[in-house]
């Protein structure tokens, strides 16, 4: 089983940071590589962002295609350009943020969410409701930090996101919490042992989701909107992206 874990930014550290933590907890025989996009932002926290870097996942699940790769995970939070990326895969495609929805859901009856910047904690929220776990989450909290502040702050940065993690145990109730951006996929145990309650971090979510997903023979559904796109030309810079009939 191949699994490629897909770094929309063209920030390395993050790559290098997310495929430590899917290898970390894939399985015996299960082959995890790393893909960034080719061009886009160094980090994504704004809707623009998101809309960017779809282009550069969407390259990079052409290219894992062609290769055989079973399933894909989009790092980062947002979950950028999802059902465009289901549609042109076989296997699976999580964004972490669904991956991480879910696992919390099922470790506990409620979760809180600690992202970075207040903005995000509303994409957050929207995303919440998309996914179908608003009721489940407390509350979406923002530690103030900008995404690129979590490689050039080391642990001081861990320190806000700590105690941000501590409110949320204290004045929410939270049984568990969600790491609410891949920049973060390296703190999850250190937090879990300092606060008591279970932490969930979405590349390792989404890995361990995809490797049930592959084992059970399953891929993603290609009949109604998830369906491979429809053949059509396209022009100028997304000419590459051109969909080809299928027999």
């Amino acid at each position: 089983m191949r699994i490629q874990i897909i770094n929309p930014t063209t920030t390395e550290a993050f790559a290098r940071k997310n495929l430590a933590a899917a290898k970390s907890v894939a399985a015996a025989g299960t082959e995890i590589v790393s893909a960034s996009v080719l061009s886009g932002p160094a980090s994504i926290e704004s809707h623009y962002d998101e809309a960017v870097s779809t282009i550069g996942i969407l390259e990079a699940i052409h290219r894992g295609e062609a290769e055989g790769i079973d399933g894909y995970v989009i790092a980062c939070f947002g979950d950028p350009g999802y059902l465009a990326a289901r549609e042109i895969a076989r296997g699976p495609v999580i964004g972490i943020a669904e991956a991480a929805f879910h696992l919390a859901s099922i470790i506990a009856t409620r979760f809180s969410v600690v992202t970075t910047l207040a903005r995000t904690k509303i994409i957050c929220e929207h995303l919440l409701q998309i996914h179908g776990f608003e009721h489940q989450c407390r509350r979406v909290r923002a530690c103030g930090l900008e995404v690129l502040e979590l490689e050039e702050t080391g642990m001081e940065a861990c320190r806000d996101i700590l105690e941000e993690c501590r409110r949320a145990v204290a004045e929410d109730e939270a049984g568990a919490i969600v790491l609410g951006c891949a920049g973060m996929a390296d703190l999850a145990d250190h937090i879990q042992q300092e606060i008591g309650v279970p932490v969930v971090e979405g590349v390792t979510a989404a890995t361990k989701l995809i490797e049930g997903i592959v084992a059970l023979r399953l891929g993603t559904s290609k009949v109604g909107d998830l369906a491979y796109p429809l053949p059509k030309p396209l022009s100028g810079s997304v000419k590459h992206l051109e969909i080809a009939p299928r027999r």
